[in-house]
């Protein structure tokens, strides 16, 4: 076996332009997802009184929005600046957290097929919570709606979980127009109607069993849900197959640039 020794060793323009361009993409993303977060947060007055965000009882979905845009930001910047100014430790830190990243969606997804009646018992809880505390944010409220729109349920479990909520309960004490019903989103859609029926969920609860299916959703959201992960299997393993490869090849560009750096500072290439 013959080693070469070229002193004018250089770094793979080809590596670290495609790592340049594959962050560049997550590095802009990252920043949309920030301001569109932050435009929320304002719109809601938290920026101007931050302490709103401790009185907010169930999810805030802009908290996502924001969490998901920091990260992005972060390796973002970590891989573009290290790309174009080879620096091992940014390229380090970029490749360190996209395998960490890759390994928690891993366990997530294993412990959630291993532990399929906690993580069940874990979004019954996770819906209550929120049922409860659904006029308290738009955006919540929002992805509430969608949710049950889309998936055409009515509650965690049953309508009546909507009793969870002080504006829905059925209790004499309260004095809410809504009391003893369900949000718009839980109607069964009129085909004839072109604009939303925003009071169609008035009184649905003091219909009796028999006639609700006929105006309302009767199906729980766990168990729609549920019903909807074996029909859209192939789609969600795509979707998963699709960002495991992005980030396998994000760690193959940063690890072969990093090489290509180590190579070229010990002054040889074999």
């Amino acid at each position: 076996m013959h080693y070469y020794r070229y002193s004018t060793a250089e770094v793979s323009c080809c590596y670290k332009y495609l790592l340049f361009s594959y962050n560049i993409i997550f590095w802009l993303s990252g920043m949309v997802l920030l301001g569109v977060g932050l435009w929320a947060w304002s719109e809601k007055g938290i920026l101007s009184d931050i302490t709103k965000v401790t009185r907010l009882h169930g999810f805030d979905p802009v908290w996502l929005v924001l969490v998901v845009g920091v990260i992005m930001f972060t390796l973002g910047f970590a891989g573009c600046v290290g790309a174009l100014r080879e620096n091992i430790c940014l390229l380090k830190f970029f490749c360190g957290a996209i395998v960490l990243i890759f390994f928690m969606e891993l366990a997530v997804a294993v412990l959630a097929f291993l532990f399929q009646d906690w993580v069940k018992d874990r979004a019954k809880d996770f819906f209550e919570n929120n049922i409860k505390s659904y006029r308290d944010d738009i955006d919540l409220q929002n992805l509430i709606d969608s949710l049950q729109k889309a998936n055409q349920c009515c509650g965690a479990v049953s309508p009546d979980d909507w009793d969870l909520n002080e504006y829905f309960n059925c209790s004499i004490e309260n004095p809410s127009r809504e009391r003893c019903g369900v949000p718009f989103s839980c109607c069964v859609p009129d085909p004839a109607q072109t604009v939303v029926n925003t009071q169609c969920g008035y009184d649905a609860r003091k219909k009796k069993p028999n006639e609700r299916p006929n105006t309302t959703f009767s199906k729980g959201c766990i168990s729609a849900m549920e019903a909807w992960l074996p029909r859209n299997i192939y789609i969600v393993a795509g979707v998963f197959l699709v960002i495991s490869v992005l980030q396998i090849f994000g760690i193959y560009l940063a690890r072969t640039l990093m090489s290509d750096i180590d190579a070229v500072k010990a002054g040889y290439r074999f």
